[in-house]
């Protein structure tokens, strides 16, 4: 009994460590600070279209000494944006911007933030999921990795960024690129 109570503790750990939604591939442990104006993203906070039309400001709790690339992806769009319930589910690509770096030191609570003045390679998209009929909360998944030195998009990684924006596939994208495993992520629900 205390076994399975240990394996039960366990389980729940594992789960509640998930800074990515479940069944999202990959998953990722380390929270990226995601924060819209004041109100700082915890993973699976409901959200308006209004609190998130400004892009966020990020940032890491851990040692933010390189150089890093964010992705922002709608895991609940449409392929069908007039008539979402005619469509087929799909990921679709908000945001994705290079170059951030932290700014300055390390707040008093350990917090990094980080900055960037590129604006793509896919420039800041809000959330904007259409009045859906029951309504659902759309998951906004945010993605940081660290971006190698001297790093040049792929043609075929850039081919999925500026052509592939429905259904798009991070796994794919990961080696097209070239990267690693994203090492901080949040996310955050909009309904429509």
């Amino acid at each position: 009994m205390k076994g399975a109570s240990i394996l039960s503790a366990l389980a729940l750990a594992s789960v509640s460590a998930a800074q990515t939604p479940a069944g999202f591939t990959p998953a990722v442990e380390q929270k990226l600070e995601v924060t819209f104006g004041t109100k700082s993203v915890t993973p699976g906070l409901a959200l308006t279209k209004q609190e998130t039309s400004r892009q966020p400001t990020i940032g890491l709790s851990i040692p933010a000494n390189g150089t890093y690339l964010w992705m922002m992806i709608d895991l609940d769009a449409s392929t069908n944006f007039v008539n979402p319930g005619a469509g087929q589910p799909a990921t679709y690509l908000h945001t994705v911007i290079r170059d951030f770096k932290a700014s300055g030191t390390a707040s008093a609570d350990g917090i990094s933030t980080l900055k960037s003045t590129a604006t793509g390679p896919v420039s800041w998209f809000g959330p904007a999921p259409p009045a859906e009929n029951p309504p659902h909360p759309h998951r906004y998944t945010n993605l940081l990795w660290e971006q190698p030195a001297n790093w040049q998009i792929p043609a075929a990684a850039n081919q999925m960024l500026q052509s592939q924006k429905s259904g798009f596939n991070v796994p794919k994208f990961i080696t097209a690129a070239g990267l690693q495993n994203p090492i901080a992520a949040n996310y955050f629900n909009v309904t429509g």
